[in-house]
């Protein structure tokens, strides 16, 4: 019995990985007949493995989907790998409970040596705190959204406006981000013939989901996570500017990541900077770190006015 337990476990670990297995070479692994090999599985299927089989010279065996999820072995990498995801997710807002219910399940029967090492990990890594608290998210609504950008079907919700309005949207779900604290859907609001960035937190969906649509092509060149941060910050800016900065185009756009501002060619020598920050001062220290000659055309009399005094201080630091 000890021997045929042992079998069986090794013959799953065999099965879950991502390929199909003859029965001559699950045979050869496990050091019995093919016959052995056919009555393990079938051990295996009534305890709740769903084990695929295909026949054929290209045929074999291999662990596929069921209705149930049944237990997984895992090796220690893989463990020690599934504990640090967890321990991550427990910080993700929308899933911190449930990645903790999961987390305490799998701790619970971790052998030492590899509790040991999980404990290294977390004592000698730092991760930085998020700067604020971010709102609850029904895991049940994240799954749903997921699905409907999975099978392409439109969505009617109402939406919470940060003003307190509320607001009726039909769109067609491309992406969930999450981007730092929150979650936001990347859809393509049918309204307004554009695409949009909504918060999860503020979706409240209508039931039924609306028929199936052609994807289109994504924003930013599919770059969706350049997309939400380039919105996202730019929703909060106070102070925003154009300006002309004497480099090319390019050569600004590497230096910068998308929550700094959108930059848009004007010649071979020059391109524009759309930019912000919630303050003059932050604004103008970020203007001088282009390391670049560059015109205001817009913005705020208050940013003119400090980038004056500010080069009267630095004239005035080096006059000497």
């Amino acid at each position: 019995m000890i021997e045929t337990s042992a079998r069986l476990l090794k013959l799953l670990t065999l099965l879950q990985s991502p390929r199909d297995w003859t029965g001559a070479e699950l045979a050869a692994k496990l050091q019995v007949s093919p016959r052995t090999v056919r009555t393990d599985v079938e051990r295996l299927r009534s305890l709740g493995y769903p084990v695929d089989a295909t026949r054929g010279s290209v045929g074999g065996y291999r662990l596929g989907a069921g209705a149930a999820l049944p237990p997984l072995l895992l090796d220690d990498d893989e463990a020690v790998a599934v504990v640090v995801g967890l321990r991550k997710a427990a910080g993700v807002a929308g899933v911190e409970e449930i990645s903790l219910r999961a987390l305490s399940k799998l701790e619970q029967v971790l052998p030492s040596r590899l509790r040991r090492r999980v404990n290294t990990l977390a004592s000698y890594t730092v991760q930085v705190p998020p700067d604020q608290v971010g709102p609850q998210v029904d895991p049940e609504l994240l799954t749903q959204l997921a699905a409907l950008c999975r099978d392409r079907e439109q969505l009617r919700f109402d939406y919470l406006a940060h003003g307190g309005s509320e607001t009726l949207r039909r769109v067609e779900p491309h992406r969930l981000v999450n981007w730092g604290r929150r979650w936001y859907l990347v859809a393509f609001d049918l309204e307004r013939n554009d695409w949009r960035t909504f918060r999860v937190d503020r979706v409240r969906p209508r039931i039924p989901t609306g028929p199936r649509f052609a994807p289109r092509e994504l924003p930013e060149d599919g770059d969706v996570a350049a997309y939400v941060s380039r919105r996202v910050s730019a929703a909060a800016w106070r102070y925003r500017a154009s300006v002309e900065v004497a480099v090319p185009a390019s050569m600004l756009a590497e230096q910068l990541t998308a929550a700094v501002g959108v930059v848009e060619p004007i010649d071979a020598g020059r391109c524009l900077l759309q930019t912000g920050a919630d303050s003059v001062q932050t604004l103008a220290v970020h203007l001088s770190l282009l390391d670049a000659d560059f015109v205001v055309l817009e913005g705020p009399p208050e940013l003119t006015a400090y980038l004056e005094r500010l080069a009267e201080r630095y004239r005035r630091a080096t006059s000497s």
